[in-house]
């Protein structure tokens, strides 16, 4: 008799995006003439860059000729070429070292944000910010370092910590010991940024506690202020204790192409039972070694031209519609009566439900009323009750109406 893995049942009815779109399915279903407007999902909506493009046909016409045809990399951890431009661009220009082969090219930062729990033993105690993406959570559960839910939809064996208006949704370290953290800052779904010192204090945690952080970057190109770091490497001792996550999914439009990147530094430890320091990266090389055959030439190529000049231009020119929008988006419902967060560092808009309707009653409300979608704060975790959560990668003529017909609501 085949067994299922039954920590698959202990999660929750369905993944957050799969029921928004259960949800607008039968909306439409019921309402054909109804024209739809997505805030909701964090899809991007702007063309590759045209740098971008060009690099990926020419890496195509390579593929056709026996002379620079390229099968696999080397170990699926990514070309050296695009290795090189991220530790150089992404890392070297903001005074940082990292080393192009501390760097794991993959398809994507969701895959890495899951899979790296794979390599840590089951009885580590994690903690997640509430409110807070549920990946993070549901493959810590999947895996089995976790009880059951509770009603709030807590899970037993994860350490939450909430993040509020008080605290500008920027939690502190816990009083407790606790071995795995994942951050994400600028953060979805809040839109909160974390300063130097606030990421200095988890730095400081995660050494005294001999934890790991994982530490989510893939908003960062949305940064604008210069006080505000960009990765957590810029924090002094972060190396040997922090594990990044980049994406090119939302800063260059791969949403449909895939790639990305994880930094897993030399320096970095974990321990065996019997309290033996082992290297985490050489860890993580075999996982992805066994698991993963590497990201497509064609598409490691796109993402490297990114890096060009013109490149550089022209995804800041796709970044300033987005956080054009986000400026946008955040005034207008200012103006209609809301509380706004988020949309100033990141791409993300974080609006206070009004006069204490539920998250999902809200989500409801916009659906029928507006014809519009966005993510109740409630799918993020318990904390995220009461508020909701709008994305910047809209058109700017479809963000332009929805706010009129969430005006007239």
């Amino acid at each position: 008799m085949v067994n299922i893995n039954e920590n698959f049942q202990k999660l929750q009815a369905g993944y957050l995006f799969p029921e928004i779109g259960r949800r607008r399915r039968a909306f439409e279903a019921a309402n054909p003439d109804a024209r739809v407007i997505s805030m909701g999902i964090g899809d991007v909506t702007q063309p590759l860059a045209g740098a971008v493009v060009e690099a990926m046909k020419a890496a195509a016409e390579q593929m056709g000729k026996a002379e620079t045809f390229r099968g696999y990399d080397d170990g699926g951890v990514g070309y050296d070429f695009l290795r090189e431009a991220i530790a150089k661009n992404d890392f070297g220009s903001r005074g940082v070292e990292i080393k192009p082969d501390e760097i794991f090219v993959s398809d994507g930062a969701k895959c890495d944000t899951g899979n790296i729990q794979e390599i840590f033993g089951l009885s580590n105690v994690v903690a997640v910010t509430d409110p807070v993406y549920p990946v993070y959570v549901d493959t810590n559960v999947m895996a089995g370092r976790t009880g059951g839910a509770a009603e709030n939809g807590r899970y037993d064996g994860i350490v939450y910590l909430a993040c509020t208006e008080e605290n500008g949704f920027v939690a502190e370290p816990p009083n407790d010991k606790v071995d795995i953290i994942y951050l994400c800052f600028p953060n979805n779904p809040t839109g909160a940024v974390a300063k130097k010192e606030q990421l200095a204090g988890w730095v400081a945690y995660a050494k005294e506690n001999k934890a790991v952080i994982l530490f989510d970057a893939a908003y960062e190109a949305f940064i604008s202020d210069p006080a505000i770091p960009h990765s957590i490497y810029e924090i002094p001792g972060a190396r040997d204790v922090a594990i990044e996550f980049r994406s090119y999914s939302k800063t260059a439009g791969f949403t449909g192409v895939r790639c990305a990147f994880t930094v897993v530094p030399d320096g970095l430890t974990a321990y065996t039972k019997s309290g033996d320091a082992v290297a985490v990266a050489p860890i993580w090389k075999r996982r992805q070694c066994t698991k993963f055959n590497g990201v497509s030439y064609i598409t490691q190529s796109g993402a490297a031209a990114i890096y060009s000049d013109a490149g550089k231009r022209q995804t800041q020119e796709i970044i300033d519609i987005y956080m054009s929008n986000a400026k946008v988006i955040r005034e207008a419902l200012g103006k209609f009566g809301y509380t706004v967060y988020g949309g100033v560092n990141a791409p993300y808009i974080w609006l206070k439900t009004p006069d204490g309707v539920g998250s999902w009653e809200f989500f409801d409300l916009l659906l029928n009323k507006a014809h519009v979608v966005g993510t109740p704060g409630a799918g993020f975790g318990s904390a995220g009750e009461g508020y909701f959560r709008l994305t910047a990668f809209g058109t700017v003529d479809n963000v332009a109406e929805a706010l009129d017909r969430i005006s007239k609501i």
